[in-house]
């Protein structure tokens, strides 16, 4: 890709909405766009970072057994009516009526639907246990959108379900995703705790949340770095470590996952039931299991990042290389830069070239702040050595080689 071909509209002074570091740092390196408070556009390289957020997602639900389905965001308000939710949830639910006088909600979750959905289907033991998930985007009535996209009105979620048959099935898939969890979030590059946690208006029983430490975080867990132990933090709380005895350290923390045992709740409520191996009707026993997709992207930036732009992790970054031509108006220059840039588009190397006419100093810039781990510069070393330069974004470490050499590095 040239960059002249994609939008990617940089800025160089910190919009003043921008609260936090991730949210100045997505604005200003041409990530997403406000639209209004609370909603958000996601731009081209944006975009890349949160299709490869959800690909991350796909690959570990899919290897934990779930199946992908895609559920409305228009829903009946009457399911939330008969679970009981349509007062719990207050007035963070959009709701309204259409031209057919229908009472409807936009989805801020979805387990009224996904419960009504499979009670359509399940009607014995055989056809448990059952695990479902999407992709989707929510709506909330934030009354103070803010963060950027870590709290908005519109934003992008994965929501699992398990449906099972008894509490044995339902401890096996919450293990599955407790674990699809640790994977997803070491692969998008984030340090995390896992805490137990309030079910608060989802109900149930037990639940966990996934932390990421952050300045900008309102959540405040203890935690242990020895153990990585972690727990929820309230006044007068024991401060050491209760696995090693270490000090638990006071931490400010961004949830980016809660996951639920959620038993009977909604199967009750919305009469989801099925026939045991005894003939016996009971009820499906269910568990949630949801990621704020979305607000991942903005965590990880609130983890990684300098005081020149963003630090990508490899997995998610937008292109892995970008190449920097100083003088794209110099034949020489301009040439390796495309030959550089065709050879690791060949090999597979998700590779970005700066092809504008612009200053070195600009283009060092706008690299930097956008984050791409690997930066190839071609300058005067070319001209007067056939050399170019390779710069590790994370740690700034450069080398010098040959083209041929630097492709081989990469």
């Amino acid at each position: 890709m040239y960059w002249t071909k994609i939008f990617i509209p940089t800025l160089r002074d910190i919009p003043q909405e921008a609260d936090t570091v991730s949210h100045q740092l997505m604005l200003r390196a041409g990530l997403i766009r406000m639209h209004m408070a609370g909603v958000y556009i996601f731009l081209p390289l944006g975009l890349r970072v949160l299709n490869k957020i959800e690909a991350i997602i796909r690959q570990e639900m899919n290897a934990a057994g779930a199946s992908e389905l895609l559920l409305p965001a228009l829903q009946s308000r009457d399911l939330w009516i008969r679970s009981g939710r349509d007062k719990d949830i207050g007035e963070v639910m959009i709701r309204f009526s259409d031209r057919r006088g229908r009472n409807i909600c936009l989805g801020p979750t979805h387990e009224e639907v996904v419960t009504d959905l499979v009670k359509s289907f399940v009607s014995s033991y055989k056809h448990l246990p059952l695990l479902l998930y999407q992709i989707q985007t929510k709506f909330r009535d934030e009354i103070r959108p803010r963060f950027g996209l870590i709290r908005g009105c519109e934003f992008i979620m994965k929501d699992c379900y398990s449906f099972d048959r008894d509490e044995a099935g339902l401890e096996k898939n919450y293990q599955a995703m407790y674990e699809a969890y640790g994977k997803i979030m070491k692969r998008c590059g984030l340090k995390f705790y896992a805490v137990e946690a309030d079910s608060g208006v989802m109900g149930g029983k037990v639940s966990h949340e996934f932390m990421a430490p952050a300045p900008s975080g309102e959540d405040i867990i203890l935690a242990c770095e020895h153990c990585g132990i972690a727990r929820p933090y309230k006044e007068g709380a024991q401060e050491s470590c209760a696995k090693c005895g270490e000090a638990l350290k006071k931490t400010n923390t961004i949830e980016v996952g809660h996951i639920f045992k959620l038993g009977t709740k909604y199967s009750v409520a919305l009469e989801a039931n099925f026939v045991d191996s005894d003939n016996n009707p009971k009820p499906v026993i269910m568990g949630c299991y949801g990621i704020g997709v979305s607000r991942l992207m903005p965590t990880v930036i609130e983890q990684n990042n300098d005081a020149n732009g963003i630090l990508w992790p490899e997995e998610i970054c937008p292109f892995k290389v970008i190449i920097l031509p100083l003088d794209v108006t110099a034949d020489t220059i301009w040439s390796e830069a495309q030959f550089l840039y065709n050879e690791l588009a060949r090999r597979g190397i998700e590779v970005l070239l700066d092809d504008r006419d612009e200053r070195a100093g600009v283009k060092f810039k706008d690299a930097d702040l956008t984050g791409i781990p690997f930066q190839i510069i071609i300058g005067k070393e070319y001209r007067n050595k056939n050399l170019v330069e390779l710069k590790n974004r994370r740690t700034n470490e450069k080398i010098s080689g040959t083209p041929q050499a630097v492709l081989e590095k990469l």
